[in-house]
């Protein structure tokens, strides 16, 4: 579904920077999220991987904030 245009238009466009920023460092990367990211990247471009890590990001976001809990990273 992507990032719709509702909502803070602020909060979008910093959510797509950082994912910006992590589609161009995941290239150098080898852990499970950033091989996601680069074959999301190969099968449907940059633009749409961005997008969607931004989406991606903004579900952990909304869960962590409801659940209260603190980031825990994939082991």
């Amino acid at each position: 579904m992507g990032i719709s245009k509702r909502g803070d238009q602020h909060l979008r466009t910093l959510l797509v920077h950082g994912a910006r920023a992590v589609v161009r460092v995941a290239a150098r990367r080898s852990d499970p999220f950033s091989q996601w990211i680069n074959a999301l990247r190969e099968r449907r471009g940059a633009n749409r991987a961005i997008v969607a890590v931004a989406n991606k990001n903004a579900r952990i976001i909304w869960a962590m904030l409801r659940r209260h809990e603190e980031f825990q990273p994939a082991t």
